[in-house]
């Protein structure tokens, strides 16, 4: 979310917009409208609405979204009784309420779109589909020859799956490059990933050092395929930089991958079963060659413009 709301904001400066952070402690900032990212219920509409501002929220659904239907239905049905029976004061505790009180609420994909109507009751008319865009670096990088090396951009976590995604690797003897560092090193997941590539040297690789918005262009149009069969995500970042630069896609079955990329890139299920990981791993690496590139994704400076299209209408709302 802190990438998104940066490049959101250096992006609608670009587009004409004038931004700034909200400072809270400053009761003399003036603003027509304050887009917030978050729950909609750490943005009080009734303070914004006395100043005179409109109020946008952007929220990120990617835990709801991966669960399963009845778990969903569940939700859904605790938070329709209650709105019919409890009072107002309880009510407003849960924070449900606030997902009627926004002027609009922006979703990054139809599938999340989809759960604040159907689950949180958000007006549909006020629920606005804006994806997540690419810097232009990625854009830019010529294409270059492939090498022999799948590769995963992300924090090692075990939500990213990276243990289970590099034993699948070394069973299916598929070359795999992973970029990104733990939240610490002392982290038990992360130790088991490091000894897992510090056996299987010629099969697994690991770069624990930050790079640059270039460099990991480069490293795109390098690699034989992207790879991101985590457990859950909202919109991945960095699956839409691959796609930037042309890199075909392999992505855990979920709602967010379809609803971003429809049936243009390979899905892997999310399984317990190394087995079963390692088949459909060997099967992306061997085709991949021979793959369509993914569509292209939006740019920040496309994204800002949807944005200001959409502060546009609500500003000019009665």
């Amino acid at each position: 979310m802190q990438i998104q709301i940066e490049q959101s904001k250096a992006a609608l400066t670009q587009a004409g917009v004038e931004v700034d952070f909200l400072k809270w402690w400053d009761d003399s900032q003036r603003a027509d409208l304050i887009h917030h990212f978050g729950p909609p219920a750490g943005a009080s509409s009734e303070l914004i609405r006395p100043k005179g501002m409109k109020l946008v929220v952007n929220q990120l659904l990617g835990g709801l979204g991966v669960r399963p239907a009845w778990q969903r239905w569940l939700q859904k049905g605790i938070i329709h009784s209650a709105r019919r029976m409890l009072p107002a004061g309880a009510f407003a505790r849960t924070g449900w309420g606030a997902w009627k009180t926004a002027d609009a609420y922006i979703a990054i994909t139809p599938w999340e779109a989809k759960l604040m109507v159907e689950v949180f009751q958000a007006p549909p008319e006020r629920v606005q589909v804006v994806p997540n865009g690419v810097g232009d670096f990625f854009f830019a990088q010529p294409p270059e020859t492939r090498g022999p090396w799948l590769v995963t951009t992300a924090s090692i976590l075990p939500v990213k799956r990276l243990v289970e995604t590099a034993e699948a690797a070394v069973a299916a003897q598929t070359p795999y490059w992973v970029i990104g560092r733990p939240f610490s090193e002392a982290d038990a997941y992360f130790q088991k990933f490091a000894a897992l590539c510090r056996r299987h040297p010629k099969i697994l690789r690991h770069d624990n050092v930050m790079r640059t918005q270039p460099q990991l262009a480069q490293v795109y149009r390098q690699a034989r395929g992207f790879v991101l069969l985590s457990r859950w995500e909202t919109q991945s970042l960095s699956a839409l930089e691959a796609a930037a630069c042309e890199c075909p896609l392999l992505l855990s079955d979920l709602p967010w991958a379809h609803s971003t990329f429809g049936q243009t890139v390979k899905f892997c299920p999310v399984t317990h079963s190394m087995a079963a990981t390692a088949n459909v791993l060997r099967a992306f690496y061997d085709a991949a060659p021979a793959l369509p590139p993914p569509p292209k994704p939006a740019t920040w400076l496309e994204v800002a413009r949807q944005l200001k299209a959409i502060y546009e209408r609500v500003l000019n709302a009665k």
